[in-house]
């Protein structure tokens, strides 16, 4: 009733300037094109830049399906396409306009996002109990791995002066390391630790789950995705061994390629198709972007490689070009985001298959996770068929050929892996535009001012709103 009004915090002003800018910069961006000119001219602006996208698009496919001269005529229309966009604004004497519409869409996207975020709770990372520090920790170490960075951040020595026992892989002499954990474990070996890549992880890791004991990340990987989900520092691998002092314990799951006399645990992902095949190229090591571009044509096209079917949740895709089936799903919704996981816990596989068959198929990829040629989805099972009895597939980077039909599986909460208690973290997923969610918090945030949160909470939420 009385009393002195509320405050409003910094975090709250924050938030409606936040807000009132993205809508202000929504609005100029919408009424300049007009303005400058007119309707039916701002209307021909934008499906100038519309068609000048998907011609690049579709040049894009042809670059990656045809050889020699049309593919040199494939390269020149995807750089003259935008090109010439460009050029037809500036004839138009709206260049500067229609770059100045996109940074004011920039500008309302990242103001919008910022007042979103905002609204997120602020509690923090939940409290996490404390893990016994290990007797007997045993570490696989790849030296050559990440360029060399179990040398350069000197893991071993580290590792060793906090009571590990570690081996260095010989890269002249190829050594099972999924034999080597479980012999170290048989001779009283606590926890499993990897400096490796993520194939490397992958095997250790299975090993781990298999025998119900704790297993520790060092991100001494070239790309460490699974370090990268599990918030790890990649900058600093050796900040990864505070894990051994001062660490908590995470329950993840562990996906599994399964096949007649396969049984291969994959902590980020098994591909199918033109990547899965590329990689097998005994010339892809040695030069990678020269071999992509001689096989891509007869795989996208098949002309060459078998002809997969893959079927997951109900769904059957006859005929990919590619099939990745990821431990957890990979985040779609966020530009700045893709290749993360949100998290390893789900218990699900993350499906995402690409069927294109032209050009124009092609320049719809443009729409995302709704495109036609685009099947994205979550399955606790997925199963990859064949016109042929064996098939190539890339499990965590490594090059396999498993007999058909492959079937991916995920086994939830599996592997205990060992994290330090102070770590980066996962960026947090982005918030998804919402105006009415932005129009109504220039007002809200204003209002808790006068309010209080809590009453402002409850005059606001109406019937069926969280």
């Amino acid at each position: 009733m009385g009393g002195v009004p509320a405050t409003p915090t910094h975090a709250h002003a924050a938030q409606r300037w936040s807000a009132r800018l993205a809508l202000a910069a929504a609005v100029a961006a919408v009424l300049l094109l007009p303005l400058s000119a007119g309707l039916f001219g701002s209307l021909a602006l934008i499906a100038v830049g519309l068609v000048g996208i998907a011609v690049t698009m579709a040049a894009v496919w042809w670059v990656l399906t045809r050889r020699g001269a049309a593919r040199v005529l494939a390269v020149v229309l995807a750089v003259v396409a935008p090109l010439a966009v460009l050029a037809l604004y500036a004839v138009a004497n709206l260049l500067w306009e229609v770059l100045l519409v996109v940074a004011l869409w920039g500008v309302a996207v990242w103001a919008g996002r910022a007042a979103l975020r905002g609204t997120r709770s602020r509690s923090g990372r939940s409290a996490e109990p404390s893990a016994a520090r290990p007797a007997h920790a045993f570490f696989i170490m790849n030296p050559r791995s990440g360029g060399g960075k179990v040398e350069r951040f000197a893991l071993r020595e580290k590792a060793e002066a906090l009571g590990a026992r570690v081996v260095l892989l010989d890269p002249e002499h190829p050594q099972d390391v999924a034999e080597l954990a479980r012999a170290a474990v048989d001779d009283g070996a606590d926890l499993l630790g990897v400096a490796a890549g993520d194939g490397t992880q992958a095997l250790v890791a299975g090993v781990a789950a298999e025998r119900d004991i704790p297993f520790l990340v060092v991100s001494a990987g070239t790309r460490n995705h699974f370090a990268m989900d599990l918030g790890l520092d990649r900058d600093d691998p050796s900040a990864c061994l505070d894990a051994l002092t001062d660490g908590v314990e995470l329950r993840v799951d562990l996906g599994f390629v399964s096949g007649p006399a396969t049984d291969r645990p994959f902590v980020n992902n098994a591909s199918f198709g033109a990547y899965a095949a590329v990689v097998q190229s005994p010339a892809y090591r040695d030069d990678k972007v020269r071999t992509t571009l001689e096989l891509l044509p007869d795989l996208l096209t098949h002309r060459r490689g078998p002809r997969l079917i893959a079927s997951a949740a109900g769904t059957t895709v006859d005929e990919p070009q590619a099939v990745l089936v990821s431990n957890n799903p990979y985040r779609t919704g966020d530009p700045a985001g893709l290749g993360l996981r949100e998290g390893l816990d789900s218990g699900v596989l993350g499906v995402v298959a690409v069927k294109v068959e032209n050009a124009a198929e092609a320049a719809g990829l443009l729409r995302g996770p709704q495109a036609a040629g685009l099947t994205v989805l979550s399955a606790s099972e997925v199963v990859v068929g064949a016109d042929a009895d064996e098939i190539e597939v890339g499990v965590d980077g490594e090059a396999l050929v498993l007999p058909t039909p492959v079937r991916c599986r995920i086994q939830p909460g599996a592997l205990r892996v060992r994290v330090p208690r102070h770590r980066p973290g996962v960026p947090p997923v982005e918030p998804r535009m919402d105006w009415h969610r932005l129009r109504e918090l220039t007002a809200e945030v204003g209002h808790i001012a006068v309010s209080g949160p809590g009453r402002i909470r409850r005059g606001r939420r109406g019937p069926g709103r969280p």
